[in-house]
């Protein structure tokens, strides 16, 4: 949509069009919603007011400190950065989102870091991002210290105190203390919507990266700038008020980590329509009895999650115990599929609530929608939404509807401008094709007939077999409907015969007793016998990352430990 004859934008009127920057976003929200509640978590309650003053307290600190933007955009390559980086080492809660919109408005750029990682991960991360603060939950003080003592002096460090009782590192901050410090107008500086979002790839495939986005780009793309389903976009901060004040108002647990990408959107996405987000009282690990009792508790409607392995325990706690759902209308999935398996069970217990799977990445934003009602609609099957495209194998055309080969998906229009400090991977993720620049992250789809997108999964994780292509999730999904089978990840191996075998590496209930044979059979049933496993490996579990994804790195170890 045209956005040149757009003139409005927060301060009123303008001959220049609105590009959005986040902060300006989140605070067009809080003067329009003022006391309504932003964030809750247990006992704690912030209203979006109450959010808006804590983040331009941050801001103002952030600033004090002499942190801010160095070079603006129109001078800088797509993969460089000319801002001050914030990493952000935080559990879910206020101060993640507090992080993010007080650094937006001091025109400093936050980052993802993920709590799992320690040592040499840790420290990989941190080189690679170049932060200029830190701010962290106490708990991972002993992780970050032997790190930290490595990089050049941090400027900023601030420490969010918690049950943990660590003291405060050397030359860090009490969180709480800095913003008390600190003025309640902001950073004095104007915000651009040229300025960087950077959110770093899981790592379960590869080696985290900085994926920079140009903010105005990531809000319409996915953070609320554009209404999912109708797509149709947001012009000035004057609708964003207007959007957010006539929304649904949803309560909406979050469950998966703020560190993950899919929930700093969905985040953003049900502020956008003046929703409340929830945090469950324990925010860190998955327990089953407080989410369904923060939901009782809240009068949740909406439970973002992430694939099969947030939803299974969910469904068992709920088959065992009564509590009571009567307020809740759905499941918003996304960043790893929910089995056919796993929709039949949700419809079994909750039969009216609406499950709405989301698919996209930190590299195309929000790309493709399927909303169901209980087990219908085929997993992995998307409604895709503007410049959503399938490129053929060759990368030099746009495949239409029906064409029976395997392709990549692609987004154009908003997306990012690079990788951070690698312009080599840049160029190759991000190529122009018939002089129209595209993203293309490397997942395998094909285009059906009726313009449906069936999304196959990552190319790096696909298994060439015998001369086939496999994909992991394919198999994954048939051997999750056995009874006996709790959790699934698929990998190949190297095999003299094959070039590559399929390994499943399975873990099965408590007290289950299953063969690999078993398996395979159950398998056999949905799945041709060329993609079934030559091989399957029981675990006590199977690891994922915080956000729920596979960690396909330690499956292919673990699979090839086992060969």
């Amino acid at each position: 949509m045209d956005m040149s004859d757009d003139t409005t934008t927060a301060m009123g009127r303008t001959d220049e069009p609105v590009s959005f920057d986040l902060a300006s976003v989140f605070h067009a929200w809080a003067e329009a919603l003022g006391e309504r509640d932003c964030v809750v978590h247990g006992r704690r309650r912030f209203s979006y007011l109450d959010i808006a003053e804590r983040s331009r307290r941050l801001s103002s600190y952030l600033y004090r400190h002499g942190l801010g933007a160095r070079v603006e955009r129109v001078a800088l390559e797509g993969h460089q950065s000319g801002q001050d980086h914030v990493a952000l080492a935080l559990y879910n809660g206020n101060e993640y989102l507090e992080g993010m919109v007080g650094s937006f408005g001091a025109r400093v750029a936050p980052f993802n870091v993920n709590y799992r990682y320690v040592g040499e991960e840790l420290r990989y991360l941190l080189e690679d991002a170049a932060p200029a603060a830190v701010i962290f939950h106490a708990t991972m003080a002993p992780v970050l210290a032997p790190v930290l003592e490595k990089l050049p002096p941090i400027r900023v460090l601030l420490q969010v105190a918690d049950e943990s009782g660590h003291g405060l590192l050397p030359g860090a901050v009490d969180y709480e203390e800095a913003l008390a410090s600190s003025s309640p107008e902001g950073a004095p500086v104007e915000p651009s919507g040229d300025d960087l979002y950077i959110l770093y790839t899981g790592g379960t495939t590869g080696m985290p990266k900085g994926v920079l986005w140009r903010q105005d780009d990531i809000y319409k793309a996915a953070m609320g700038g554009r209404s999912l389903g109708t797509w149709a976009e947001l012009h000035s901060y004057e609708e964003v008020a207007e959007a957010a004040q006539a929304g649904l108002a949803f309560k909406v647990l979050m469950l998966p980590p703020l560190m993950h990408g899919a929930a700093q959107w969905s985040t953003f996405i049900n502020f956008s329509g003046g929703g409340t987000i929830v945090f469950p009282d324990n925010a860190r690990r998955l327990e089953p009895a407080d989410v369904w009792r923060t939901i009782e508790r809240e009068r949740v409607a909406l439970v973002t999650l992430v694939g099969d392995a947030m939803l299974r325990p969910l469904l068992d706690e709920l088959g065992d115990h009564d509590h009571d759902t009567s307020s809740l209308l759905g499941f918003g999935n996304g960043g790893a599929p929910l089995t056919a398996a796993m929709r039949e069970r949700l419809h079994s217990l909750l039969p009216n609530v609406l499950i709405t799977d989301a698919a996209g990445s930190s590299e195309t934003g929000a790309q493709m929608l399927q909303a169901t009602a209980g087990e219908a609609g085929v997993a992995g099957h998307f409604t895709p939404g503007p410049d959503t495209l399938v490129v053929d194998e060759t990368l030099r055309h746009i495949l239409e509807p029906g064409h029976p080969g395997i392709g990549w998906l692609a987004q154009a229009g908003r997306i990012p401008l690079g990788y951070l400090n690698d312009p080599v991977k840049t160029a190759a993720t991000f190529p122009v094709i018939d002089g129209r620049r595209y993203s293309i992250p490397g997942d395998r789809a094909r285009l059906l007939p009726d313009g449906q997108i069936e999304l196959l999964g990552r190319d790096s994780v696909t298994i060439n077999s015998g001369g086939e292509k496999i994909f992991a999730e394919e198999v994954e999904g048939a051997i999750a409907g056995h009874p006996a089978v709790v959790d699934v990840v698929v990998a190949g191996r190297q095999s003299e015969r094959w070039g590559q075998e399929v390994v499943a590496i399975v873990a099965v209930s408590e007290g289950a007793t299953v063969t690999p044979e078993e398996i395979i059979e159950h398998a056999s049933a949905s799945i041709a016998r060329y993609k079934l496993p030559k091989a399957v490996v029981f675990v006590p579990s199977v690891q994922r990352s915080p956000s729920g994804k596979a960690d396909y790195r330690w499956a292919k170890a673990r699979a090839a430990a086992d060969g």
